[in-house]
């Protein structure tokens, strides 16, 4: 009987094919994915409008920055037009998002059109740019950043509906790409301890407390917690796994409590 092949690496992911791509890596979720690929020796290229702070940094692997506002089409279009052009990405992490919080009677037009090209239309445009590369070397790995939101959260309509959409186009996609090597998955935090998160939910204060008491595991979560699930789907020991959507929320998504 013939044995099955499995793909090897001492850091993770395929040695040949080690460049990453993560969006929104200037801080928050997006530099802990980012940090923690190039710990493992990784060529990482972030992708947002200001450098990260680990820029430089020794003992780290290859760390590029790309300037970009992918909030707006053109920057978006650059982004395209230099990873095509000068990049073989292997690992695709769309990361780069925008809340804005609003109901269903107060959500503007403006607001639907800025939460959905930022959280869906870039990814996708991003996709189209690399996936060419991919289909040609018969490999590659994509992991889209959605969020806990999608299942139902007040003041989250146009954040909520362009996250459901993008694990929409998670599960679309791996139909289309499975056979060329090509694994598409989603990654749906709950509530994590940025510092965005802590800006508006202080340290000690009962807003906190709240979240926490929501959350099954009685902590919110850490960046590292997330970038380690992105970490998993980028790596050989979750090819045969696509399409599918993990839950990082301490179980609130179990729960149904809302946590954030």
């Amino acid at each position: 009987m013939k044995k099955d092949t499995q793909e090897t690496s001492t850091t993770g992911l395929q040695p040949s094919l080690q460049t990453v791509v993560v969006t929104g890596a200037s801080s928050g979720i997006g530099a802990a994915i980012a940090l923690y690929l190039a710990e493992l020796g990784h060529h990482v290229v972030t992708v947002q409008r200001s450098a990260p702070n680990f820029l430089g940094q020794q003992g780290l692997g290859v760390v590029d920055f790309i300037e970009a506002d992918l909030s707006h089409a053109q920057g978006v279009h650059n982004v395209c037009e230099r990873l095509s052009q000068h990049y073989e990405v292997g690992y695709l992490v769309n990361n780069a998002g925008v809340n804005r919080p609003g109901n269903i009677d107060t959500v503007t037009a403006d607001d639907l059109d800025a939460v959905w090209h930022l959280n869906l239309k870039a990814p996708v445009a991003l996709i189209q740019a690399v996936l060419p590369g991919m289909r040609n070397r018969g490999f590659g790995r994509i992991v889209n950043i959605s969020s806990r939101a999608i299942l139902g959260k007040t003041e989250r309509i146009a954040y909520a509906s362009s996250k459901a959409a993008l694990v929409g186009l998670t599960r679309s996609l791996c139909l289309e790409v499975a056979a060329k090597g090509i694994t598409v998955n989603t990654v749906a935090p709950g509530p994590v301890g940025t510092a965005l998160f802590d800006n508006g939910h202080p340290i000690g204060s009962e807003k906190r407390a709240r979240v926490i008491a929501s959350v099954p595991v009685k902590r919110v979560g850490l960046p590292i917690d997330i970038a380690r699930a992105v970490a998993f789907f980028l790596s050989p020991e979750s090819s045969f796994i696509t399409g599918q959507t993990l839950f990082v929320c301490g179980g609130v998504s179990v729960s149904g409590s809302g946590g954030v």
